[in-house]
């Protein structure tokens, strides 16, 4: 049974592998590959442990799709045993633990969120490891698996910043289980507060060296301007899609299950529960206010399917709720494996949505390799020396996808870059070349910064017959100050940032 689980994991890692190489870049994908390239404790956006995954990954397989994937899609691996081990040590069995692993495998946050290469990619395998090094706690009740703790929340922490909910949901458990309140006067969970400090310290010192812009633009999201009650009515049907509708069945009926006290301890209960609802109970409360993408539950999956194993293995369920559950467990990892693969055709050619509009042309790079071939033969026939973009995303995919060594920049949110090289002043002194969507150069910020414009091209980006973007060239020459503008982003009292940021 274990064999076969471990074999039925390494199967779709092959899939991922595939698809990874099929697949274009997403701009956030591209836009971290460029972190990676230049590495530091931090960046404006998020810490920097995405960029050191993609650096692993280019570093065996190269400046390629399946390059920038290669290490976090190989991240399967250690993150399917630690729920596996997991599982087996708060609940006991075999049973239970092959389970969690498949359904956490089965889940869309596991199966495309390990692909396309985000933050919530270590975070996810990170949290998978806080969860395992709990149970050692509370299996063997040595103090020495503290600093294991310590460790997986600081990797977790150069993840995304997310992770800092662990510290309420551990507090919660070690308050709430009489048996764990011991340790609440023990030197070691703080030894190993102290030691996940000393992992994420470089994070912290990038943000002493950056007037803390980084920890400001993301602990702001807190702040509460006006209520938006919609957005909360968008959390269950995104995370029912995420988890896939049978993993999210059992997931919700494994919480209730350890709620009312129907399996497993009361310190396995406690420590599932907690790891579930601190995270989901603030993103609804998020929600009230601003829109909560689907992505941010990761760390939240590992002990929902552990939840959700409970729910198929250890509970004794009456009549069609228990023939749901059979039917759930049985199909849950294929269903999972054909939504991945209709989600990576429908991504890369539109088949299933007769070649229609959909959300995914919003992000991924379908059509941006050819795109990025046309505006190098206009960047060779006008002799442009650098070309410019208004936003991130496109700045990105033209690093990527253009020839090496290309002269690519951001005019604006200069914060973004501040990790890596500027243009030369060689580059920016001759022809720029601006890569925008038609009408920008109608914008007063661009149209006054320099003397001449000239429109040399408009082009498409495709997806076999469906236009998904219009772009304009202009050749831009006589600039009327400093090509690239340095003005302060928002964090820091900046004027309002540029929206046009995909």
């Amino acid at each position: 049974m274990v064999r076969g689980a471990f074999a039925v994991v390494i199967g779709l890692v092959l899939l991922r592998l595939a698809a990874s190489a099929w697949t274009p870049l997403t701009f956030d994908e591209a836009y971290y590959w460029m972190w990676s390239k230049h590495l530091a404790g931090g960046y404006y956006d998020h810490p920097p442990m995405v960029a050191v995954v993609i650096r692993l990954g280019t570093l065996i397989a190269g400046d390629t799709p399946f390059g920038v994937r290669l290490f976090s899609v190989l991240l399967t691996l250690p993150m399917s045993w630690a729920i596996f081990r997991a599982a087996e040590l708060l609940f006991g069995g075999k049973r239970i633990a092959v389970s969690a692993m498949l359904l956490l495998n089965a889940t869309m946050i596991a199966s495309v969120g390990l692909m396309i290469v985000t933050p919530d990619a270590p975070l996810l395998v990170a949290s998978s490891f806080v969860l395992l090094a709990l149970a050692q706690v509370a299996a063997t009740g040595r103090g020495v698996w503290w600093l294991a703790v310590g460790v997986a929340v600081g990797l977790a922490l150069l993840s995304k910043y997310t992770a800092l909910f662990f510290g309420a949901a551990i507090l919660i458990w070690l308050v709430v289980v009489p048996k764990m309140r011991r340790w609440l006067i023990s030197p070691w969970p703080y030894l190993g507060g102290l030691t996940a400090f000393a992992v994420f310290s470089p994070v912290l010192f990038w943000n002493a060296d950056h007037q803390w812009v980084s920890f400001i633009k993301q602990l702001g999201r807190a702040r509460i301007e006006q209520f938006k009650a919609a957005y909360i009515a968008e959390l269950i049907p995104t995370q029912f899609a995420f988890a896939t509708p049978l993993v999210f069945i059992l997931g919700t009926m494994g919480l209730y299950a350890l709620a009312r006290r129907q399996s497993g301890a009361l310190s396995s209960r406690v420590l599932v529960s907690a790891m579930v609802w601190v995270i989901a109970l603030y993103f609804a409360w998020h929600a009230l206010h601003a829109r909560v993408e689907a992505n941010w539950f990761a760390p939240v999956y590992p002990a929902f399917a552990i939840a959700a194993a409970v729910a198929a293995t250890m509970v004794q369920w009456r009549g069609r709720a228990q023939r749901t559950v059979d039917i759930c467990l049985r199909w849950a990892t294929s269903v999972g494996a054909v939504m991945f693969v209709a989600l990576v055709v429908q991504a890369n050619t539109g088949l299933l949505s007769g070649y229609k509009r959909d959300a995914t042309v919003r992000s991924v790079g379908v059509g941006f390799p050819e795109l990025a071939a046309e505006i190098e033969a206009v960047r060779q026939r006008t002799g442009a020396t650098c070309i410019l973009a208004p936003d991130y995303g496109t700045t990105s995919w033209l690093a990527f996808y253009l020839p090496k060594g290309t002269c690519v920049a951001q005019r604006g949110q200069r914060i973004r870059w501040i990790n890596m090289p500027e243009p030369s002043t060689a580059d920016l002194a001759g022809k720029l070349l601006l890569v925008a969507p038609p009408g920008l150069m109608a914008d007063p910020e661009w149209r006054d910064a320099f003397s001449r414009v000239e429109k040399v091209a408009e082009l498409q980006r495709r997806r076999g017959p469906l236009v998904i973007e219009d772009v304009q060239l202009d050749l831009l020459e006589g600039p009327t100050g400093e090509v690239l503008d340095r003005s302060l982003p928002p964090e820091l009292g900046g004027g309002q940032e540029n929206r046009r940021q995909h």
